[in-house]
């Protein structure tokens, strides 16, 4: 949803703005496309720069974790029982879990109770940037092909109306799905939306020369 949203409001933006500054129907396709192909690069490449340093912040504290281990068993053991213990379990019964998780996997057993680390929540570098590079592209299609289809004088309003539509239904959806407010989550978005849409309008039409 937050790629989708970032794709919609930034090349409804880049569009209007660049229709306000009297370009041409093909002009402002071609900075749709462009903006389009950057959007998604960029929201890739920083998806990947970010997931990869929580990768290797990841494996930094399995190496640490890994060394302690081998260095201070009994106290690592004492470590993880006490994690149980401060859950809720009995302390007899939390040492005798400790004793066993170790025992079977003891970097396993730190890793999840101690670090919060498990397969479900590992850092995928790669699948993380298609994902955010794909959901921007969803985003950013939808206002570059309703300035497809409006040209002229009709590509601002045309644009405009429906990218806050747009983005009032990925609000209502992402809020559906999280259970919050729909209508508070579809005006925040409309909202910003149109702030966008508004100052970059105001950008080109400053810079931009007669039609």
């Amino acid at each position: 949803m937050l790629g989708a949203n970032d794709g919609v409001v930034s090349t409804a933006s880049l569009l209007i703005g660049v229709a306000a500054a009297s370009a041409t129907h093909a002009e402002i396709l071609l900075a749709g496309v462009a903006g389009l192909v950057a959007g998604a690069m960029s929201m890739a490449a920083g998806e990947y720069v970010s997931v990869s340093s929580q990768a290797d912040t990841e494996q930094a504290d399995l190496r640490r974790e890994r060394r302690e281990i081998a260095e201070d068993y009994s106290e690592e053991r004492k470590e993880l029982a006490a994690i149980y213990v401060g859950r809720g379990l009995d302390p007899s019964l939390a040492e005798e879990v400790a004793d066993q998780l170790m025992a079977h996997d003891a970097l396993g057993a730190h890793a999840r109770d101690e670090l919060g680390l498990t397969e479900a929540r590992e850092a995928r570098p790669v699948q993380a940037a298609l994902a955010s590079a794909a959901s921007f592209s969803v985003g950013a299609a939808f206002p570059l092909l309703l300035a497809f289809a409006g040209p002229g004088p009709r590509v601002i309003p045309l644009v405009a109306a429906g990218s806050l539509v747009f983005l009032a239904m990925l609000g209502a959806g992402a809020a559906r799905g999280g259970g919050a407010p729909v209508a508070r989550a579809a005006t925040r978005g409309m909202f910003w939306g149109a702030l966008a849409m508004v100052v970059t309008a105001a950008v080109g039409s400053l810079f931009g020369t007669p039609a």
